[in-house]
């Protein structure tokens, strides 16, 4: 069954697109191959099969994808089965991005597929990919040379700073909806807006400046959507969004975003339970932004997730190794400019971070020590980092034999987290009712679990 039908009419955007390509019918042909093969796909494209289509015929969804990956790759710009005259033909096997992406196109392609999916739709949420693939690309990054800024878009439009200030805009917006009211608020426009609104930009014409600040804000919008996606609960989704940002900061060499990305990498796999994992990416975090590629802040939380995910692997020397870098790194934090997205990195950050670390090494003093720190300091703004800091706090505060402390301290997490659409934010509950259960008789437990019954079915409502 084809993914769209032209009709008799021949086909002039695809003739167009090969003559400025310079592609033969032969030659088109077994790009298109290479770029399925990849793509862990066959197709027995031929140049029969170009000249068909050139003369009007349909084409199969997924070899319009890898036959628009092929001419981006080509022209070193975005192209689209739309572009090429197959205006009904979806992307789909560039949606499961199933490597680190060789070039720009390739993750430019990755990305537009990505957008299409919406995180509720996913039948594999929890599967992130192999070690392999991982230990791959985190090589691929660190061992690699800046792409450069793609060729002018010729005829595309021309894109200033302001646009550059707009996609930066949207970024704030977003982010602060999603510190708000959890990923899973802003996702849909999120990915709309980047579709149709960022993704365009790359392929128009800039000058070196305007190019290397406009890439900087657009991983900053594909970054955020694979943190939504993240708190909604498709770690899939998620662990692919970040590959293809982590190659997108490669095209200027953009090494402290790509360590960011690398930090948000392992804090996935650190919730997922996956401390090695976790451990070496926050560790290729720290090594890719070292040697002053990244700013003291921006270290200061990279060690902080090695921290972290030394913790959940019980190795508390490291962890306080690592948590003593942290504090280092933090304590030159005003030495230097931060770039916009590093605002939410303070004192009240470090301190959630280091309760976490020490809630995990069964340190429950330092950890309630910590939290109440966290709680005390952090801005309302983050409401979400607010309510996981108490639940952290009433973690710490139940395992301290603190019951009815810890018990209060949860119930206000709640009242304050109650409209948080965040997967998240609901796990760290449920931690915590599990680790009240022995208690259920008590009065203010019971008190505790109506009210979660409550916020929940309102969240259901809402």
């Amino acid at each position: 069954m084809t993914g769209g039908i032209v009709g008799r009419e021949p086909n002039h955007r695809l003739a167009a697109l090969m003559a400025e390509a310079g592609a033969s019918n032969k030659g088109l042909a077994r790009r298109v191959q290479g770029v399925a093969s990849r793509h862990g796909a066959h197709v027995g494209t031929t140049h029969v099969a170009v000249q068909r289509w050139l003369d009007g015929s349909g084409i199969q969804a997924e070899t319009a994808a890898y036959l628009a990956e092929a001419l981006a790759e080509k022209l070193g710009r975005r192209i689209t089965p739309r572009d090429l005259g197959f205006p009904e033909a979806t992307v789909r096997p560039a949606a499961t991005g199933a490597s680190y992406a060789t070039s720009l196109a390739e993750a430019l392609g990755v990305l537009d597929g990505l957008t299409q999916l919406r995180p509720e739709d996913s039948s594999s949420v929890t599967e992130l990919p192999h070690d392999g693939e991982i230990n791959t690309a985190v090589l691929s990054w660190l061992v690699s040379r800046p792409d450069g800024l793609p060729a002018d878009g010729g005829g595309s439009r021309r894109v200033g700073m302001r646009d550059v200030a707009a996609v930066r805009t949207a970024a704030e917006m977003f982010m602060r909806l999603d510190f708000l009211y959890g990923g899973g608020h802003g996702h849909r426009a999120l990915r709309h807006y980047f579709r149709h609104e960022v993704l365009p930009l790359l392929s128009g014409g800039y000058s070196e400046r305007v190019g290397t600040a406009l890439f900087s804000a657009a991983a900053e919008i594909a970054q955020l959507l694979a943190w939504t996606a993240y708190d909604s609960g498709n770690h899939h989704l998620a662990a692919r969004y970040l590959l293809s940002t982590l190659r997108l900061t490669q095209v200027t060499g953009d090494r402290m975003t790509g360590s960011r990305i690398l930090a948000n990498m392992s804090h996935q796999a650190n919730y997922l339970g996956q401390a090695p994992r976790a451990t070496r990416l926050a560790r290729a975090a720290v090594e890719g932004g070292g040697h002053g590629r990244a700013t003291p802040r921006a270290m200061a939380l990279f060690a902080a997730h090695e921290a972290r995910a030394l913790a959940t692997g019980q190795n508390p020397g490291g962890a306080r190794r690592a948590m003593r870098e942290a504090e280092s790194y933090f304590d030159r934090a005003e030495t230097a400019d931060d770039p916009a997205w590093l605002a939410y990195v303070d004192e009240a950050e470090l301190a959630g971070e280091f309760s976490h670390c020490f809630r995990d090494l069964g340190e429950s003093a330092l950890a309630v020590s910590y939290a109440e720190r966290a709680v005390r300091l952090t801005d309302p703004k983050y409401a979400r980092t607010l309510g996981f800091c108490r639940l952290v706090l009433a973690q710490s505060l139940l395992r301290d034999g603190q019951l009815e402390a810890a018990v209060t301290t949860a119930g206000s997490a709640m009242a304050q987290g109650d409209a948080l659409q965040s997967a998240r934010f609901q796990r760290y509950v449920t931690d915590f009712r599990r680790e009240v259960a022995p208690h259920a008789t008590n009065p203010a437990v019971r008190r505790f679990n109506e009210l979660v019954r409550v916020a929940l079915a309102d969240l259901d409502d809402e």
